[in-house]
């Protein structure tokens, strides 16, 4: 589990793979010391676990799920990434929880100047839209965001500059991937209300449906 706080950034050395997954080595100095084998790491927002530790580079184990779910199979060498270790139950949650499992794949639609922040909007596959909600949060290549706006399949976000200068979203640019997972809690509130994209299916057996609600007098 992570916070979405990024503690910094590293720099892919490669990525190697074949038809069983891939290795992804990332030169990260600032989280060597401590980190060993079987540790998780949040690499550009996608939960991995440490295969490797030599010098300043970090190996991870990526699955072939991973690749195909993730930006990260596109990333060339030098390629800039956010970096986070595993969350531990004394620190202060100053984000929200983040799993590090991707849900898709979204693409920098705008640009712009907001103040002294910048503001970017995501284009986003519709199926993720109903759980981002305006006032809710994001993450986005593992960074815990607010949302601004929502609007068709679009969500804007509002960029301090600190997040820019210790992430990489100064280096994204319009038409460039971000990886996106939606609130854990939004989603597990889904499910149990029985959401989908079908209008005809009928409510899993024990789903909270509206009309359950307001036999129960919630409504």
């Amino acid at each position: 589990m992570f916070t979405g706080l990024i503690e910094g950034t590293g720099r892919l050395e490669k990525l190697t793979g074949g038809a069983q997954g891939a290795l992804l080595s990332v030169k990260a100095p600032f989280l060597i010391e401590g980190t060993k084998l079987g540790d998780s790491v949040s690499v550009n927002g996608v939960c991995l676990t440490v295969v490797g530790v030599k010098g300043q580079t970090l190996t991870f184990d990526v699955s072939l799920e991973t690749l195909s779910s993730s930006n990260l199979g596109s990333m060339r060498p030098g390629a800039a990434l956010n970096l986070e270790r595993a969350l531990r139950l004394s620190d202060r949650l100053g984000g929200h929880l983040v799993t590090g499992h991707v849900d898709g794949i979204g693409k920098l639609a705008r640009r712009e100047p907001a103040g002294a922040s910048i503001l970017l909007a995501v284009e986003t596959p519709a199926e993720l839209m109903p759980f981002i909600v305006e006032k809710g949060s994001v993450a986005l290549n593992g960074i815990s965001l607010t949302v601004n706006k929502v609007h068709g399949t679009r969500f804007e976000v509002n960029i301090i500059p600190h997040t820019f200068k210790m992430t990489t979203l100064n280096d994204v640019a319009i038409g460039d991937t971000v990886n996106i997972e939606t609130d854990l809690i939004g989603k597990y509130v889904a499910r149990l209300m029985g959401f989908g994209s079908d209008k005809d299916r009928k409510p899993e057996k024990g789903a909270i449906t509206m009309e359950l609600l307001a036999s129960k007098g919630f409504l």
